[in-house]
């Protein structure tokens, strides 16, 4: 239907955004003590971006991207996560001949997954992720963990906790596949049919399927942290150094995988524990080999993504209150002729920072009052025929009901005194 949403997209409408602001202006803050800019990619790329980079085994590559070919037959795909677009960016603009690191930010970027909407999750959604290219000590992953713990928990989201794991990389991980494929063999007529699929591909998959009995038929499978190269393994220590010494919560999770094929070594997840269960607010992870996989130098990376949608969802269970600002600071009502007095003292209150409005609708002025209650104005200025005339305006606190009336060109500075006492 023309007049409804389609199914796993939702509005955010002029009575709510301004929690999505709220929520926006925290994480600028956070990102900016840190020294991360902003960076807006595209809402499409090309669809190899995603199949190189996020990993053609990915359930994300194979089910769930939006992916249509363009009026000059190419192969374009909305963007089912942030990293991919931020590292073609990297790469094309050649940010790799800047100082290193490149600490970027983006925020409220759409991204898109066909896949049943869920609680926090819809199939256009929207995240705030931070990405650091060139750096490859463990400091600039416990950096990016600690930024998100701590906004989430500024924020006032309960419960949280860190888990962390180490996936290693391309030296050490052969080994680990053959330990972890002689494991799955005599249980593979028991895993899904994806997950069968997976064993040839990237056995590393099956560890990440959803499936309680997928999930039962590994609970025992060797981990990878047995099979860490003497790299990894220092890396990982020094990560938890890191986390000791910040004095987070956390604890280490050998079945953390993440989704996505560009992981290498850490990988780490912040969880909130809810009255359904424990639910994952933010991931993310190290993928040093990203950048080269896509034509570039062979760079060092880490980044994480947040739902927006999932961390107000949050704040709602914890019985957060986002302050909600008034729509307007004054609202001027007239009488008849006063029309034009009213227009001109709106655009002078505009032009002195005020939030103002009048009635745009021909309302009587006793109708206009009950609109200016109902936008919840604090104060109004009324302009009748005697105030016209003596070039004046009368001021009302909406509360107090206390009135003052004083020459227009004084509106605004009475104004403030009455906003002050």
């Amino acid at each position: 239907m023309l007049t409804q949403a389609p199914r796993g997209t939702k509005d955010v409408l002029p009575t709510e955004s301004y929690r999505w602001q709220f929520l926006e202006k925290k994480m600028r803050g956070a990102a900016a003590l840190a020294g991360y800019r902003e960076v807006r990619t595209p809402v499409f790329e090309h669809t190899e971006l995603f199949a190189r980079g996020v990993g053609d085994t990915t359930d994300i590559v194979q089910k769930e991207m939006y992916t249509f070919q363009d009026k000059g037959n190419r192969s374009i795909t909305l963007k089912p996560e942030g990293t991919a677009g931020a590292a073609r960016c990297f790469l094309e603009s050649n940010l790799y001949a800047d100082a290193l690191p490149c600490k970027m930010y983006y925020l409220s970027s759409p991204i898109f997954r066909y896949e049943a909407p869920q609680s926090g999750r819809l199939r256009e959604h929207h995240q705030f992720g931070m990405e650091c290219f060139g750096a490859q000590d463990a400091t600039v992953d416990a950096e990016l963990i600690l930024l998100a713990f701590h906004l989430l928990d500024d924020l006032g989201v309960k419960n949280l906790s860190v888990n962390i794991n180490s996936i290693g990389c391309p030296e050490c991980r052969p080994k680990y596949h053959a330990a972890l494929k002689d494991y799955l063999v005599p249980r593979l007529s028991g895993l899904c049919e994806d997950c069968r699929n997976r064993y040839e591909r990237n056995p590393l998959r099956v560890l990440d399927c959803k499936k309680p009995n997928c999930q039962a038929l590994v609970k025992d499978a060797p981990s990878m942290l047995d099979y860490l190269c003497e790299d990894c393994r220092a890396h990982f220590e020094q990560l938890q150094d890191c986390l000791q010494a910040s004095g987070i919560p956390f604890r280490i999770d050998s079945r953390i995988v993440r989704g996505l094929d560009y992981y290498t070594k850490t990988v780490f997840e912040l969880i909130t524990s809810t009255k359904d269960g424990n639910l994952t607010v933010c991931g993310g992870g190290r993928y040093d080999h990203l950048v080269s996989q896509l034509g570039g130098p062979d760079l060092p990376a880490v980044g994480f993504g947040m739902g927006i949608e999932r961390v107000l969802m949050l704040l709602d269970g914890e019985g957060i209150v986002i302050p909600r600002p008034d729509q307007y600071e004054v609202f001027v009502t007239y009488m008849g002729g006063c029309r034009m007095d009213a227009f001109r003292l709106v655009q002078s209150l505009r032009a002195q920072g005020f939030r103002a409005d009048m009635d745009h609708c021909s309302r009587s002025l006793k109708a206009q009052f009950k609109y200016a209650n109902k936008t919840g104005a604090p104060f109004s200025a009324t302009i009748g025929e005697e105030e016209a005339q003596a070039g004046t305006v009368k001021i009302k606190n909406m509360a107090t009901k206390a009135e003052k009336t004083v020459p227009q060109a004084e509106a605004a500075e009475t104004l403030r005194a009455m906003m002050e006492s």
